[in-house]
This record gives C-alpha cells, structure tokens and sequence, in this order.
C-alpha cells in the first residue's frame, strides 16, 4: 500500500510540480518508527512553517539537510526532497519533505526501514531539522 501511494505521490508532482495535498506523505507503519506531519494518531508531528517567500524557506530547508552529517540528499527538486537519514548503528531511516504551497507550509515524514520500535530517533531527528530550519 505504502508503495502504490509513494508512486501516485511521485506521479502527481512529475505531472504538476506539486502534489496534490490529500496525498503527500505515505502513511505511517502502525509500529512506533515513524512520524509525519499528515498522521493523525501518535505519528503525528508538526509540518514545517512557511513564512514569506515559499521556494525560499524549500531552499533554506535543503541547505539546512545539506549541512547534516547523518543525512544524504537522494533527490530534490522545486517540490520534493527525498533523504536518507544514517544512526550511529549503521540503520538507514528515510525522510521526505514535501512542499505543500496550497496550504503554507512543508509536510515531513521520517521513517526506519527496518526493525519496530526507534526508541523516538525520528521525531527528535525532525525537531533538530525543525529548529535549524527555523533559527
């Protein structure tokens, strides 16, 4: 399921250079290793704010990933921006942040690959994003 909804995601913003705002982030495992602005349960965090110019705060976030240590641009373009997040273990986490410009703000998502439970690494890697993009 979450595969289908990551290609319709894919093809939406190939086609319109967003995504349509009812299917931005693939939703969340029921285990506890994943946050995501779209959740409405115990996933759920925050998306990010906009303020002022949109593709410049996109920007901002973009440079901000750039500068981590533990993260690795996949891709990214005006809309998207698709991650891999590395632990000191060597576990692989994916992020995505998408640019939700109907509604002012950028959704986000964090995910392990593998394994149940994160011990909470995606939401406090999320606000550590959250408070560089923001400061």
């Amino acid at each position: 399921m979450a595969v289908i909804l990551v290609s319709i995601v894919v093809m939406l913003m190939s086609s319109t250079g967003q995504a349509d705002s009812g299917t931005l982030l693939p939703p969340c495992p029921s285990s506890p290793n994943c946050v995501s602005s779209m959740a409405t349960d115990s996933h759920r965090i925050e998306p990010l704010a906009v303020k002022g110019d949109a593709r410049a705060c996109f920007d901002r976030l973009r440079t901000v990933l750039g500068k981590r240590k533990d993260t690795t641009i996949i891709s990214a373009d005006d809309a998207q921006i698709r991650v891999e997040f590395r632990t000191i273990l060597g576990f692989v986490d994916d992020g995505l942040f998408i640019l939700d410009l109907p509604n002012g703000r950028i959704e986000i998502r964090s995910a392990a690959r593998v394994g149940y439970w994160d011990m909470g690494k995606n939401r406090r890697r999320m606000e550590e994003i959250r408070a560089d993009y923001s400061g």
